[in-house]
């Protein structure tokens, strides 16, 4: 039996917290932003120099009346070298006419530029999501609804793709209209600026103020449209469960629960911003009012405070400056969506999986394939232990048989092999080294397995057989089909090793899907390899062909089966048998049913014959 535990040091998954993040989402997001710094640059610059020609039309207004009426301002007499009003008004005309032209050949220049700037950072975070998500440990998997999963991916994203997109060029030109619009205004008349601004601090403060109200709103709206998305996920992946047991209406009205859940949370979010837009518009229409009349009132006076061209200019202007401002609660939505998502999305990036490889792994030269567990406990994260020291050892070469009741702790030992979990207690090894010290892509390049869930991806019959070996020659995947059972059906469906499987391999059985799984993991030919129900789905005739195949196969490399149906194990080299997580019974079959204990009953029930009386 195995000796002295070994014991690494490193942090307890358990107690591992996620890291802090280590800048605001909105931060982390401008971080990805950067990778195309000459992109963003130009865009911006792009958009600020439209909208900077965008507000000259007021400005040429009002030198045009000035200049009609004979108050042309003196730099543009002396530019043009005429007093003419008419000779000025043409000059300006056309200048008009290129700042206009030119005001185009920048909105199509910042539109596209930020578009593909966005496509570029939505596919860098999709990306990046995804692998994190991918190298999460199986606890993420099992405490996270698919729904959640799929919204970080897909709306999460999307949303700060929107913002880019969008949203931050309208918060660029805001800016730079509050600038360039209000250096004309205060260089033209400071003290009528002054009038027309004043709603501006009124509309900042009730803009923050709504900002802070809405937020809350907008999580309750992602949380509602992830538990939606999951409900719809969920139902759809279990069609056939539902249909058998007639549960269409009883699904519906769930779905229907989960919808107007979500139609509330976003009913709320939309009442308050509803309420913004006409109470800005009163403040907008306090300042223009005050606008035209007090500068009425100076250009009838006709001090030489302010010329009507100047009126015009600021009566313009001040529309131009103020009018957006009805839009910053828009602004703002799509800002704070975009937060919400970027919380979620860096919040995930920047937590560290509770599974990992660790910073200088030990590197196996070649793996023989020996397996021991030496006193090892484990524990779910909810529940009691479902391994309490369980000790054994598997020699390289050795096919080791593992039976028991269901909840023994079979399928756990197989995710402790394949480090999905780490053990609460004890070590695993594999060639007497700590798999928490090795590589996680070596450990799992070393082991195949054959699950009794079979899960198939979308696509041929032959990549999927082919997908722990890409490269495999179609003579390897042929051999590897053959060894499963599987050649001969292949070759009879209309295009063979590319006839598409459907999603999750609906297109077959369930024993043909299990035959298909056992051929990937014979061309996968890793020294260890794992068997977990891998002929449950298969008549008798097939197991038994399948199985004198594995034996070839098994030959020379370390197996471990994990059966149900004990005709699978019988000729195992040793049979392991678990009881509530520890290790009752080992042997042969033959002296495991001579013992007459659990083995042997469970061998008598599926045999036919009547059960060991007490």
């Amino acid at each position: 039996m195995p000796g002295e535990q070994i014991r690494v040091p490193m942090t307890s998954a358990r107690n591992e917290k996620p890291l802090t993040l280590s800048a605001t989402p909105m931060r982390q997001l401008f971080r990805y932003v950067n990778r195309h710094q000459q992109l963003f640059w130009g865009a911006s610059v792009a958009s600020i120099t439209n909208k900077v020609l965008d507000l000259m039309p007021p400005v040429l207004v009002g030198w045009v009346i000035d200049a009609v009426r004979r108050e042309p301002p003196a730099w543009i007499a002396g530019l043009v070298g005429s007093e003419d009003p008419f000779t000025l008004a043409a000059f300006l005309a056309l200048l008009g006419v290129g700042i206009f032209a030119l005001e185009s050949l920048f909105q199509w220049m910042y539109q596209y530029g930020f578009m593909v700037l966005a496509q570029r950072v939505q596919h860098d975070l999709r990306l990046d999501t995804y692998t994190r998500i991918q190298a999460r440990e199986m606890e993420f998997f099992e405490n996270h609804r698919m729904g959640e999963t799929m919204a970080m991916l897909g709306d999460d994203v999307n949303q700060l793709e929107r913002f880019l997109n969008i949203g931050f060029n309208e918060m660029l030109q805001l800016m730079v209209l509050f600038v360039f619009a209000g250096s004309v205004m205060f260089s033209t008349s400071w003290e009528l600026a002054a009038i027309g601004l004043v709603p501006i601090p009124i509309i900042l403060w009730g803009s923050i103020y709504y900002q802070k109200l809405v937020a809350p709103r907008y999580r309750l709206v992602r949380q509602s449209v992830g538990r939606l998305t999951s409900r719809l996920e969920n139902n759809i992946a279990g069609i056939q469960v539902i249909k058998s047991f007639t549960a269409e209406s009883y699904e519906r009205d769930r779905v229907r629960q989960a919808s107007l859940e979500y139609q509330e949370a976003n009913r709320n979010a939309i009442r308050l911003s509803s309420v913004y837009v006409p109470v800005i518009r009163m403040a907008v229409a306090a300042g223009f009012g005050g606008v035209l009349l007090v500068g009425s009132y100076w250009v009838l006076e006709d001090r030489g405070i302010l010329t009507v061209g100047e009126l015009v200019l600021f009566s313009m202007l001040i529309q131009r400056v103020l009018w957006p401002l009805t839009r910053l609660g828009n602004t703002l939505d799509e800002m704070e969506r975009a937060r919400a998502s970027a919380g979620r999305t860096f919040g995930l990036l920047e937590t560290r999986s509770k599974i990992q490889s660790p910073v200088n792994p030990v590197r196996l030269p070649e793996v023989r394939g020996e397996l021991i567990f030496d006193r090892v406990c484990f524990r779910y994260a909810r529940g009691a232990d479902v391994l309490r020291g369980l000790s054994f050892r598997v020699s390289a070469g050795e096919t080791v048989g593992v039976a028991g009741a269901t909840g023994a702790g079979k399928s756990t030992i197989i995710k402790l092999l394949l480090r999905l979990y780490d053990p609460s207690e004890g070590s695993v090894r594999l060639d007497g080294l700590d798999l928490r010290e090795l590589d996680l892509t070596e450990l799992r390049r070393s082991i195949a397995l054959v699950s009794q869930d079979v899960y198939l991806f979308h696509g041929t019959v032959g990549e999927n057989i082919a997908y722990g070996r890409p490269d495999a020659t179609d003579r390897e995947l042929h051999q590897a089909a053959r060894r499963a059972q599987l050649h001969d059906f292949v070759l009879s469906l209309p295009d063979g090793y590319q006839t598409l499987v459907g999603e999750r391999g609906i297109k077959l059985s369930g024993g043909q899907r299990q035959r298909l799984s056992i051929a990937r993991a014979v061309l996968k030919d890793a020294p260890v390899l794992i068997l977990d129900e891998a002929t449950s789905s298969v008549d008798t005739e097939t197991e038994r062909a399948i199985q004198e195949h594995l034996n070839e196969f098994t030959s020379g490399r370390t197996a471990l089966v994990v059966a149900h149906r004990l005709s699978t194990i019988r000729q195992a080299d040793r049979i392991l048998v678990l009881e509530e997580g520890k290790l009752v019974e080992e042997g042969g079959h033959d002296s495991l049913v001579a013992a007459n204990r659990i083995y042997a009953d469970l061998w008598r029930i599926q045999s036919g014959q009547a059960a060991r009386k007490s």
